[in-house]
Parts: structure tokens; C-alpha cells; sequence
């Protein structure tokens, strides 16, 4: 399951799978003019160009994020020191923490949850168009407020710096119990729901588990937030928190159901004993 089951069964078919693909390959006998077989398979398909796990797209997905946090810490950087600072730093900041997502949700799944790791690991065009629209509002926000108000007092009481001060600590604490989640959650986190429990599957309930029911939906949420408070994008802000808690809402109630199929009173009992600390959410 997503969050907290290993599925050990289908790991077990993927292996099996692979083995046969690599061990004992298909072989397509050509017979030539004199005769003889010629054996010919391409084992390595899945690792060429616009393949799930070309390793050419990993590559170029890689170097452009690598680029795009740079270009983001650098200008964020820039933007807050130089003599004249400009609250328009705020933008290669989200540049940089998008990045920084992104990359880390291919990492941890390539180093720990290996034979899942594909392209769409880097979860770049996930809900789309949504995501995108999602995101380019949010700049659009804070271009548009800070090229036109760029004194503006956004925060009650002119708390503007302690708030941002917090939102940067909602998307640290954020991307770190995210990544920590899928560490540990290992080959048994996958980014979709599993509908299915095979003969191994196992609850995890150790570890920071044992703290949040759901921690990389619980990560997500906190760090998404945290970028708009950093922003100061007060409208992207709400939006972001009404449709992010419409959606892990619908989406635990949805995986729940299968896994109290799955495990029953010992799931019930772990729902009843470590909660998500996501508001209203249960």
C-alpha cells in the first residue's frame, strides 16, 4: 500500500518477471540462406529512449533539475542580500523547493525502492494538468502582488518575517518527513494504491509510522503549504489547503478501505492509535 504495506507477492511476480527477462530472454530463431538459426533479443529495451526507465530520460530529467535548484538557490540568495533587497526572491525559492521535491521523490524510490524506479517516479507530469496549473498560478500570485504592491504589509500585525520564517519550517519539516516515510517504507512504497494483498503483505507501524499514520501524505500537504506562506500568496494559500485536504482526504478514506479489508481489527486498532495531523482529517 502507499504508505504503510509491503506487497510482497507482487514484488515476488516482478522479480520473477525480471529474471526470466534477463536470465532465459525470448529468443526469435531468423533462419539465414544457409540454414542456420540466428538468435536476436534486446533485453535492454526498457532502458532506451522513450522507454518507462529510459536512461536517457532519468539523465536529462536529472540535469534539468539540477540546473533549475541552482538557478533557484542562487537567486534567492541574491535577491536577499544584494544592497537593495527584492521580495521577488520569493519566486526562484518555490523554483528551488519544487526542484528539490521532485528530484528527492526519484532518489529515495531509485535507492530504496529500486525495481519500481521509472521516469514517472520523478513525478513530474503527475495530475496533470492540474499540478501545473496549480503551480503556475501560485507564481503568477506572487509575481503579480510583488511587482505591484511590492510594500505590501501581507501578514497581520507586521509579523510578515516570523510568518515566513515559519512557512520555511513547514517545507523543511515537510520534504524531510516525506522523504523519511519512503526510506523506510522501502520496496513496499509505491505512488499509487495497491488493491490487492498478497501472502506477504505486512503493516508497518515502527518508526515514524508510529507517529503518523500517513507521513508523505502528511509531508506533502505541510510543505505545499509551506511554500505559499513563504510566498506570501494569501489566495494560492487557501486554495492550496482546500483542494490538498480534498484530495488526502478522499484519498486515505479510499486506501483505508483496503486496508482494513486486508488486516482488520489490527488496522483499526493502529487508525485508532496514531493519527494523520492533517486538520480534520481522521
Amino acid at each position: 500500500m502507499d504508505d504503510s504495506t509491503l506487497d510482497a507477492q507482487s514484488r515476488q511476480w516482478l522479480r520473477n518477471d525480471l529474471n526470466s527477462e534477463y536470465s532465459s530472454p525470448p529468443q526469435s530463431s531468423n533462419t539465414n540462406t544457409n540454414g542456420n538459426s540466428n538468435t536476436t533479443s534486446n533485453p535492454d529495451k526498457i532502458y532506451t529512449l522513450h522507454q518507462p526507465k529510459s536512461l536517457a530520460g532519468i539523465a536529462i530529467r536529472s540535469f534539468c533539475l539540477g540546473i533549475s535548484l541552482t538557478i533557484g538557490v542562487v537567486l534567492t540568495l541574491t535577491g536577499l542580500f544584494q544592497t537593495n533587497p527584492t521580495p521577488l526572491w520569493r519566486l526562484p525559492f518555490f523554483l528551488a523547493a519544487l526542484s528539490l521535491f521532485h528530484f528527492l521523490e526519484f532518489f529515495t524510490t531509485a535507492a530504496y525502492n529500486t525495481r519500481e524506479a521509472n521516469i514517472s517516479s520523478f513525478l513530474l507530469t503527475a495530475n496533470w494538468p492540474s499540478y501545473a496549473i496549480a503551480h503556475s498560478f501560485a507564481s503568477a500570485e506572487c509575481l503579480l502582488t510583488n511587482l505591484l504592491w511590492p510594500s505590501r504589509s501581507w501578514a497581520p500585525f507586521h509579523s510578515g518575517a516570523f510568518i515566513t520564517f515559519l512557512g520555511l519550517i513547514l517545507v523543511v519539516v515537510g520534504q524531510v518527513v516525506r522523504s523519511a516515510a519512503m526510506i523506510q517504507a522501502g520496496p513496499s512504497f509505491n505512488h499509487q494504491v495497491q488493491h490487492q494483498k498478497g501472502d506477504g503483505h505486512v503493516l508497518v507501524t515502527s518508526g515514524i509510522y508510529s507517529v503518523l499514520r500517513h507521513p508523505s501524505y502528511f509531508g506533502f500537504f505541510w510543505w505545499a503549504l509551506g511554500t505559499q506562506i513563504v510566498m506570501g500568496n494569501v489566495l494560492s494559500f487557501v486554495l492550496y489547503a482546500a483542494i490538498l485536504w480534498k484530495f488526502f482526504s478522499s484519498r486515505i478514506r479510499h486506501e483505508e478501505e483496503f486496508l482494513v479489508r486486508f488486516f482488520g481489527d489490527e488496522y483499526v486498532r493502529y487508525r485508532e492509535r496514531v493519527g494523520v495531523l492533517i486538520p480534520f482529517v481522521r
